[in-house]
C-alpha cells in the first residue's frame, strides 16, 4: 500500500493521538483506583511527550518503519502499575485494563458522530465500498477529502486498538479484565500465574495475531453498517 507524505503524517498523528488517549485513560483510572504509579510517572496526561519517553521503539521507531513497509502504522505503548496494588484490588485493576478500550471506543463513536453528521450536511456520503482509509466519501474539494480520508482512519484506526485489546490473552487489555469474572481465589492464581510467566507475553501476541481477524472483520462491518441508514455493507 502506498502511503504519501501527508497520508502518512495523517496516520501517524492518528496513532499517536489514540495511543497517548489509550495509555492516560489507563493512568487516569489507575489513579482514581488509588496507584499513583502512571500519575507520578506523568502519564495522566494527553501530552505525548511522557509515553514517548517511555516506549521511544513503540511510539516513534517502529510506527515510521511499519508505515513506510506496510503503509499502515504498528506500534505499543504501556501505562505502569503497582502489582501489589492489582493484587489487593483486582476489581479496581481490571476496571482499569477496560478504560485504555474504552477510551479508543470513544473516539471511534466520535468520528462515527462526525461521518453521520457531515453526511446529514452533505459533506459526506455513502462510499461504494468501504475500507480501512475510506469509510466515508466527500461530495466536495480538496479539503473534504483530506477530512473524510482523516476521519476514515481515526474510525478504523481505534476499532483496530478496541478489538485488539479486548482479546483476553496477555499482553492485552483482555487478559487483565479476566478477573472481573473469577472468584477471589481464582483470580489470585491466575495473577500469580501470569506475573510467574512473562514468556506467555510473546506467545499471547503470536495468538492475538491469529485470533484478530476473526474479532476485528465482524465489529468492523458492524460499524460501518451503523453509518448510513439503508446502506449495507459486506
Amino acid at each position: 500500500m502506498h502511503v504519501d507524505p501527508i497520508g502518512a503524517l495523517a496516520f501517524y498523528v492518528a496513532f499517536l493521538f489514540s495511543t497517548v488517549l489509550h495509555e492516560a485513560a489507563h493512568a487516569w483510572v489507575a489513579l482514581l483506583g488509588g496507584d499513583r504509579t502512571a500519575y507520578l510517572g506523568g502519564q495522566v496526561t494527553l501530552d505525548p511527550r511522557p509515553h514517548i519517553r517511555r516506549e521511544p521503539v513503540g511510539m516513534v521507531i517502529l510506527p515510521f518503519l511499519s508505515l513506510v513497509f506496510s503503509g499502515w502504522p504498528f506500534g505499543f505503548a504501556s501505562a505502569p502499575y503497582n502489582r501489589d496494588w492489582a493484587a489487593r484490588y483486582p476489581r479496581r485493576a481490571a476496571v482499569m485494563a477496560l478504560a485504555g478500550p474504552a477510551a479508543n471506543l470513544l473516539l471511534a463513536l466520535l468520528a462515527l458522530v462526525a461521518i453521520r453528521v457531515g453526511t446529514a450536511a452533505g459533506v459526506f456520503t455513502a462510499p461504494p465500498s468501504v475500507e480501512f482509509t475510506s469509510v466515508t466519501k466527500a461530495t466536495g474539494g480538496v479539503l473534504w477529502q483530506s477530512l473524510a480520508f482523516l476521519v476514515s482512519v481515526f474510525f478504523s484506526m481505534n476499532l483496530v486498538l478496541v478489538g485488539l485489546n479486548i482479546l483476553p490473552v496477555p499482553p492485552l487489555d483482555g487478559s487483565a479484565a479476566v478477573p472481573l469474572f473469577l472468584s477471589d481465589r481464582a483470580t489470585e492464581r491466575y495473577q500469580q500465574f501470569l506475573w510467574r510467566q512473562p514468556g506467555l507475553a510473546y506467545l499471547g501476541i503470536l495468538v492475538a495475531w491469529q485470533l484478530f481477524a476473526y474479532v476485528f472483520h465482524p465489529l468492523f462491518l458492524f460499524a460501518v453498517n451503523l453509518l448510513y441508514p439503508g446502506v449495507r455493507y459486506g
